[in-house]
């Protein structure tokens, strides 16, 4: 994508690292012999967002619950799939690492007990002033695109898309923040919804089109009482949560790294140098760059 400039890069960092490994060879091995495909990966591309994207700001949000009990109880079978195996036995061992590196080079990043990646980039977004890009392969963070303000940029074949309010409406004939309403109705196999039997996804977006959001569809479309149940259920799940009790991180340093003697170690014990000296440079130069915003 063309260089540009924003105020907040927010990162799901749960997504792009589980991309990152199962994008890039297991065989990136560190000198000891340890597989660290992950952190390859999730530090080359987040240096090529912030080369890219230049935002002033920028956070990486983790899961610390990959798999919500309030979720699960509203839809037994939400992401059902991670039940056998929530993280690769191989990738596990690399968040620490990652997390570790972050620390090093001082890009903040935060998770919350009980709550998902977007739930905490859903909130970030709301609490952020100026403009917003979400990196992310979740779709459910399509709901918080505003037009001018927020976009999500969103991992293809191609590259990575920039989904703004438009982009969402072309693709889905919903504005963004009618998205989860689009999912639920039509169904998502990735969170584990069924939809709306017969319910694709023209129909979905009639639906709202004619009935602006999944209320106005529980109260004057066609449904069973089963329907009507399951549509207000599995709307508060696929909805990331935007109000929770995590504070925005102030997202930028005056330089890089933060910790040089220990980032150091960990480039020797991982042989991370490139990545690093990729991303360490990124954010340098974005620091270097004169203020055209303020934000909070």
């Amino acid at each position: 994508m063309a260089r540009t400039s924003c105020d907040w890069l927010l990162v799901d960092g749960s997504s792009l690292i589980f991309r990152a490994f199962y994008g890039v060879p297991g065989s990136v091995r560190s000198p000891s012999g340890r597989q660290i495909n992950a952190v390859r990966g999730f530090l080359d591309t987040l240096a090529r967002l912030v080369s890219t994207r230049n935002p002033r700001h920028v956070a990486v949000a983790a899961d610390d619950d990959w798999r919500p009990d309030w979720r699960v109880a509203l839809i037994p079978q939400y992401k059902a799939q991670r039940t056998a195996e929530p993280v690769p036995p191989l990738l596990e061992p690399q968040f620490p690492v990652i997390w570790d590196h972050l620390d090093a080079i001082g890009v903040d990043h935060a998770g919350l007990p009980d709550y998902e990646a977007e739930d905490v980039v859903a909130t970030w977004a709301a609490e952020a002033t100026g403009t917003v890009e979400i990196a992310s392969g979740d779709r459910d963070l399509f709901a918080l695109v505003e037009e001018g303000r927020v976009s999500v940029l969103y991992p293809e074949r191609s590259g990575l898309a920039l989904v703004d309010e438009t982009e969402v409406t072309r693709r889905y004939g919903v504005p963004g923040r009618r998205y989860p309403d689009f999912a639920v109705l039509r169904g998502d196999p990735s969170d584990g919804l069924p939809g709306l039997r017969g319910v694709g996804p023209a129909a979905a977006a009639s639906l709202l089109r004619a009935h602006g959001d999944i209320e106005g569809v529980i109260a004057n479309a066609r449904l069973s009482d089963e329907q009507r149940d399951y549509l207000r259920r599995a709307v508060q799940i696929v909805m990331p949560q935007r109000s929770l009790p995590i504070a925005l991180p102030h997202g930028s340093r005056r330089g890089y790294p933060a910790e040089p003697e220990r980032l150091t170690e960990l480039m020797r014990e991982y042989g991370t140098d490139s990545p690093v000296a990729h991303l360490v440079q990124a954010l340098n130069d974005v620091v270097a760059q004169p203020a055209q915003s303020s934000p909070a």
